[in-house]
């Protein structure tokens, strides 16, 4: 079986590339409109930001696979039920017919405020993941193959996400993994541990500077951003052998 991933990495910094510009445009227009948000959320609230990921992965979906697949990014067909709530808009669907082949969300980190959208982020994608899994496990859509359930979060790579953080405890010592480690750290080791355990078939962390010249790097090759599409890729292409 053999996967095509696309021109790698040059797809990836068109995606990051676009992701930065869309975020200063949307900034922008918010200004023109005079509706300024608070810090950096007028870059966040104009849109859906990572939509060239999504276009991205929709991509891979075209070159590994000859079955007539779909692909929503569009919130009505994003829309999936749970086992802890009632439904979860996720940011990618693909289907084959009435079987779910792959399920994607997709996620950002921008400063000045690391720390707390580190930990919350962190917490969403835990919850998801583990809602997600129950969902699928107790039937939510059906008794086929699995599908394929993959995070990618993008964070800025700046001076405050790469510097050693510390951690306190009082009562007990922290995981010796998380001490002195960097924001982006922390997430590399958060989305390796919820591949193992199971949470999603793949996440990855995409480190990527403020600049519109789309340069991105990866934290780990574990949770890096090729092993994502490569992983992405597989599940799709395993449809033409079913």
């Amino acid at each position: 079986m053999s996967i095509d991933i696309g021109n790698f990495p040059a797809n990836v910094r068109t995606a990051v590339r676009a992701f930065w510009s869309g975020r200063l445009t949307a900034a922008e227009k918010q200004k023109l409109d005079g509706k300024l948000d608070q810090g950096n959320r007028g870059m966040v609230t104009g849109g859906k930001n990572l939509d060239s990921l999504s276009l991205l992965l929709s991509s891979l979906v075209e070159k590994n696979s000859r079955s007539k697949l779909s692909v929503h990014i569009e919130k009505t067909f994003v829309t999936l039920p749970g086992y802890f709530r009632p439904t979860k808009q996720w940011d990618l669907v693909v289907m084959n017919g009435k079987q779910i082949v792959a399920i994607v969300e997709l996620k950002s980190i921008c400063g000045p405020s690391f720390g707390n959208n580190v930990n919350n982020r962190t917490e969403e994608a835990i919850g998801s993941g583990l809602d997600l899994q129950t969902a699928i496990r107790e039937g939510a859509f059906g008794r086929g193959k699995p599908p394929f359930t993959g995070f990618v979060i993008l964070i800025e790579e700046a001076d405050q996400s790469k510097r050693p953080v510390r951690v306190t405890s009082k009562h007990f010592p922290v995981d010796p993994e998380f001490e002195e480690a960097s924001y982006i750290k922390r997430l590399d080791l958060a989305c390796d541990r919820m591949m193992r355990e199971g949470l999603y078939s793949s996440a990855a962390v995409l480190v990527a500077p403020n600049r519109r010249l789309g340069q991105f790097s990866e934290s780990s090759p574990e949770t890096g951003i090729k092993q994502f599409l490569v992983s992405f890729a597989s599940r799709i292409a395993e449809q033409d052998l079913a």
